[in-house]
């Protein structure tokens, strides 16, 4: 599975790294929210949540669907506005304006866009001139609380109102805590730009895609960049830019904006701390496959404590050779076991190191 983004006729001056306030307000209040995606944070969460004003904390948990349990786009604005080509402002409140300038159409869709189940990919209606879309919105949002029934029932009703509200809020968690995160960001964001513009100038578009995130790479035969990630989608460039925004608090979620009509933008973590590239979801599916099999979770077992030779597994294990050698087999195509020859023997034994990065693998790969 995996996101692709057509960039054929993609001009090298339409492509732009460029940091976002209101996305990395965004990604804050998803780690004050659900602070287990972001254990690296949570020194940074436990300071700012017990100096939130109780009302402020109440109206953050109002519309927290939007920030949550995903991304919504109403973070990224600039991404929708007519020419799809523009850029993220240079402040919150440039970004706050470029967010006035969605339409309600706009706004509503994809606010309710995990509730409502629309189309993503493709023209469809909008919920505000449908009713059968806006009962089916309130009916998902009723498997979700009568705290977010209200909300999608104002939304609705009064999407001005509601779009006030917002600002409102946003600018009052730029006062309470984040325009002091945001100044200690920024500076990192605006680092990590330069070095992806520079690559972009001076080694081209799928230097700068790699150096993005190992999950990432450019075909350039289909002119396509493809985004290892447990979710299937398709955009292109079209006529207008491709955006790539970093951010500092959003590891490990790496986002691609695809929405129709929208321009395409890379949400990409900087200063990830995982120790080497991140396993493809093909080789995470591969080894978690692998490791399901009671006969060969019993040959780990053996394997994790020293090295044995086929023959010897099979006596252990009450087994003939060749099916002990077939279970071998499952285990090295996953990259879940090392060989050695010693003489005539050759010796098998576990990589420890390997299984156990798959507990944080699998997160950071269902969380991608």
């Amino acid at each position: 599975m995996s996101v692709r983004i057509d960039v054929t006729g993609l001009r090298p001056e339409r492509i732009a790294v460029v940091p976002s306030p209101l996305a990395e307000l965004g990604m804050a209040l998803h780690a004050l929210s659900e602070p287990g995606h972001h254990p690296g944070l949570q020194g940074w969460a436990t300071g700012v949540t017990p100096r939130l004003d109780p009302h402020l904390a109440d109206r953050m948990c109002e519309a927290d669907f939007l920030w949550r349990t995903t991304f919504s786009d109403l973070f990224l604005p600039y991404a929708g506005i007519p020419g799809r080509s523009a850029l993220p402002g240079a402040t919150l409140a440039e970004e706050l304006d470029q967010l006035d300038k969605l339409t309600d159409e706009q706004f509503v869709d994809a606010a309710l866009e995990f509730t409502c189940a629309l189309p993503y990919e493709g023209p469809g209606p909008d919920t505000l001139s449908d009713p059968a879309l806006q009962h089916r919105a309130l009916e998902l949002a009723a498997a979700r609380g009568p705290q977010q029934v209200r909300f999608s029932r104002r939304l609705l009703d009064d999407p001005p109102q509601i779009r006030a509200w917002l600002r409102q809020f946003l600018e009052d968690c730029d006062e309470a805590f984040f325009a002091e995160t945001w100044s200690r960001l920024r500076h990192q964001l605006a680092a990590d730009a330069r070095h992806k513009t520079d690559l972009l100038r001076h080694k081209g578009l799928a230097e700068a895609v790699a150096s993005v995130s190992p999950a990432m790479a450019l075909d350039e035969s289909t002119r396509t960049i493809t985004v290892d990630k447990l979710g299937q989608g398709r955009t292109s460039t079209g006529d207008g830019g491709l955006l790539l925004v970093p951010t500092s608090l959003g590891w490990p979620h790496l986002m691609v904006l695809h929405r129709y009509g929208w321009q395409p933008v890379l949400h990409y973590p900087v200063g990830s701390p995982e120790l080497s590239a991140p396993s493809s979801l093909e080789q995470l599916t591969l080894r978690m496959t692998a490791l399901s099999h009671p006969v060969r979770m019993r040959i780990c077992r053996s394997l994790a404590r020293s090295a044995f030779t086929t023959g010897e597994l099979a006596q252990v294990n009450g087994m003939t050779a060749p099916e002990i050698s077939r279970h071998l087999g499952v285990l090295k195509k996953a990259g879940l076991i090392t060989t050695r020859r010693r003489g005539r023997y050759v010796l098998h034994q576990l990589d420890v190191t390997v299984v156990a990065r798959l507990g944080s693998d699998f997160l950071e790969g269902i969380l991608r």
